[in-house]
This record gives structure tokens, sequence and C-alpha cells, in this order.
């Protein structure tokens, strides 16, 4: 089993591989022993998986099981204050007849998709460049044994992670909800 701690979708996948031909290598071999060790380290795997994938969401920031906290960016705030206001602006110029406002809430919410789609992307993408960078940077610092580089590394790929999970499940939501609401019309 590995001794690492910090909790890793790669790493998952390379236990769970390990306990899969461990598993089956107790199959072939009769030795159920091994055939529990592989078990074991599969269940483990997935367990290692859930946790590398676990984020808690509030507006406007994201938390993540390795302990890092980021800020969304300020086109998500902003956008989905847009859609929230654009949203009431559409609905009191439905009830008071008014045309323009319905227009103005209509397109001030359009913005708003358009302003939060686009922090989305914003934190997508530096999440996944915090990531490759802290463990870019945190491998160059393990080999040249800089131990307090090698720290900074490593919370700046936890931050990077904890950015694109925010992000990815803000996308997977909003998916989520046009499907939902495609399935009713």
């Amino acid at each position: 089993m590995s001794t690492n701690d910090n909790t890793s979708t790669l790493k998952s996948v390379v236990d769970s591989a390990t306990g899969t031909v461990q598993n089956a290598f107790g199959s072939v071999t009769g030795s159920t022993p091994d055939q529990t060790r592989g078990q074991a380290k599969q269940n483990k795997a997935d367990a290692e998986y859930d946790a590398s994938q676990a984020t808690a969401k509030v507006p406007g920031f994201t938390a993540s099981s390795s302990g890092a906290v980021t800020k969304d960016d300020p086109n998500r705030t902003s956008g989905s204050y847009n859609q929230t206001v654009g949203s009431a602006k559409e609905f009191v110029g439905g009830v008071t007849g008014s045309e323009s406002l319905k227009a103005a809430g209509r397109r001030q919410n359009e913005e708003g998709q358009q302003q939060e789609a686009k922090g989305q992307v914003n934190d997508y993408v530096g999440g996944i460049s915090d990531r490759v960078t802290g463990t870019v940077g945190e491998a160059f610092a393990g080999i040249t044994g800089n131990k307090n580089a090698q720290t900074e590394y490593q919370q700046q790929h936890a931050a990077g992670k904890t950015t694109q999970r925010g992000a990815e499940e803000d996308i997977v939501k909003k998916a989520d909800a046009e499907s939902a609401a495609s399935r009713k019309s």
C-alpha cells in the first residue's frame, strides 16, 4: 500500500490497478491472502478517488479535501449576480407588462451567463495551470532538496486542484439544470 496520504486521482488509479493485478494473481494462484490484499487496495483506491474529488462550494469560494480554500474568479460572482437581477427585472417586466424592462432583464441575464461562464473558464484553466506548475515545481524542489519550495509548490497544486474542482462543480451543476429543463419542455 502507498504511504503517501495525499488524495490524488492519479494515485487512486494506480492503486486500483495494483489492487486489481494483485487480486487477479491471487485468483489464478489460489492465494486467498493475495486476493484479500488486492481487494483492500481496490477499496482504498475507491476511497482515495472519492476524496480527491471532494469539494464544498459556498458563494464565491471553494474548499477541498486538501484543506485549500480558493476564491472564485470575480466574473463568476458578478455573472451570477447579473443573472439574478436580470431574471428579477424580466419577471417584474412580465408582471407589469413593461416590455422594455422585460427585455433589459433578459439582456442582463444573458450577459450574466456569459460573464459567469468566462469566470468558470478562467478558474478551470488557472486551476490546471497551478496544478501543473505545482507538480513540476514540487518534483524539481524535491530533487534539489529544497523543502520550503516543495511545500509551497504542494500548496500551489492543492489550490489549483481546488479551483479546478470548484469550476467543474459549477459547470456540471449548470449542465444538469439545463438538461433537466430541456427534458421538461
